[in-house]
């Protein structure tokens, strides 16, 4: 089998993915490793908003995407305890007004066909047990899981989009040593019948967590949260001998009246799913010597925001407008690390500029929600003035393009269109 590259990428949800179909448009040689069997569910909010809704039409899941999704997401709601207040969501452009919701089982697939579809070598299911080597020549041990075969690839380039949850075999005792009581673990349930109204996003308030409501593909509803150790830990003295997901959904119909009034008539489809810990922040590396990171590779914002899919998408394609000024460079491998230095110190710049703010503001949000005396107090304001609300979806990056029109020229060459095609499709017209 083939075992050189141009790029190898660890990791096939949406950020890997999107670069995989990216890089090989442009004619590089791809090699996309996925350690699970899709489809796949995922703990995962599945919310995802509308300035995305172009880059998936230009990755040409656009239309797979827009009759699988749930209904377009127009109002935002906070519940906490008994007392809720909503408002409306800020729209985007004419064509893609709202974002919507689709499970992950669903989305990951779209996006891994259309990577084969685009001529990306796909190892799945394949475990990454390492990866050595320097900008120019790096080396990505793995294992075939369906033969056990152990094989090693080479590429200038390497990607790492495996998440925060799933690192590579030699950051895992690392990760579990840093444990500690205030880490944040998530967890994450599909119902069906859930009395929600259509198009309405409740954000959950309660002691120790935060979590999230929406109506995804198929009239199916997900119940994702996020909730403190220590917090669950408490919570599964007063219910012994139960599943940690029974725990969680007791609790928040205890905790939050809007809750409670959803799952009243509901039916829960497969079991609880739980991750983590997770942990919001920055792991950009500073300087070109290793893989770039993509996705919650390269940071995390708290998903009280929902913007979880929207930064891997967006992440992706900041990433391969910056490849794709040098690509030539690094594919030769002549200048590999300077060249790669230049490209991480560029994109660095880039992510930071548009992630960093709404990550700050994750974690204000996330703070005082899990604080419910924090938001009864600034509930009447938001009664008074939901509009607040609206701004903060706004303030959150919910309608911020990922690409300019002269990045869109330089990515048209990458995805086989002409620039007037794709500008016609970025801007909605």
């Amino acid at each position: 089998m083939q075992t050189d590259y141009d790029a190898v990428i660890i990791g096939a949800g949406p950020a890997g993915s999107t670069a995989a179909i990216l890089l090989a448009q442009a004619g590089w040689s791809v090699a996309l490793i996925e350690k699970q069997c899709f489809p796949r569910r995922k703990v995962c909010g599945e919310c995802i908003a509308a300035s995305n809704l172009p880059l998936l039409d230009l990755l040409g899941i656009g239309d797979a995407f827009a009759t699988m999704a749930g209904p377009e997401l127009r109002r935002v709601a906070l519940l906490c305890g008994a007392r809720s207040v909503s408002a409306a969501l800020p729209t985007c452009d004419a064509k893609h007004p709202w974002g919507r919701a689709l499970g992950r089982e669903h989305l990951d697939v779209l996006l891994l066909q259309r990577a084969k579809a685009v001529k990306v070598s796909v190892l799945q299911p394949c475990a990454a047990r390492s990866l050595s080597g320097e900008p120019g020549d790096f080396r990505c041990s793995v294992t075939l899981d369906d033969r056990g075969e152990a094989i090693t690839l080479r590429s200038p380039v390497a990607i790492a989009a495996y998440g925060s949850w799933q690192p590579l075999p030699a950051d895992r005792a690392r990760q579990r040593a840093e444990r500690r009581a205030s880490d944040l673990l998530a967890f994450k349930a599909n119902f069906n019948d859930v009395h929600l109204d259509k198009g309405l996003l409740p954000v959950l308030s309660f002691r120790g967590g935060y979590g999230g409501m929406v109506v995804a593909d198929h009239g199916t509803a997900t119940l994702a949260c996020c909730i403190r150790e220590d917090r669950l830990i408490a919570c599964r003295r007063a219910f012994p001998g139960e599943p940690a997901g029974s725990v969680v959904e007791a609790y928040l119909r205890r905790e939050c009246a809007g809750v409670q009034d959803a799952l009243s008539h509901a039916s829960r489809v497969g079991p609880w799913l739980a991750a983590g810990p997770i942990r919001p922040g920055v792991r950009l590396a500073q300087r070109g010597t290793a893989a770039f990171l993509i996705g919650n590779a390269a940071g995390e914002a708290h998903p009280i925001i929902g913007e979880g899919i929207s930064m891997a998408i967006q992440s992706a394609w900041l990433l391969c407008e910056q490849l794709a000024h040098s690509r030539d460079v690094l594919r030769r491998g002549s200048n590999a690390q300077e060249c790669q230095r230049e490209v991480q110190e560029r994109y660095a710049v880039q992510w930071r500029a548009r992630f960093r703010p709404r990550m700050r503001l994750a974690a204000l949000f996330a703070h005082a929600a899990m604080r419910p005396s924090v938001t009864a107090s600034v509930l009447p304001l938001l009664r008074r003035a939901p509009e607040i609300l609206t701004h903060s979806a706004l303030w959150s990056g919910k309608i911020r393009r990922v690409l300019n029109p002269a990045a869109l020229a330089l990515l048209a060459p990458m995805l086989g269109q002409p620039q007037h095609h794709i500008a016609k499709t970025r801007l909605g017209a």
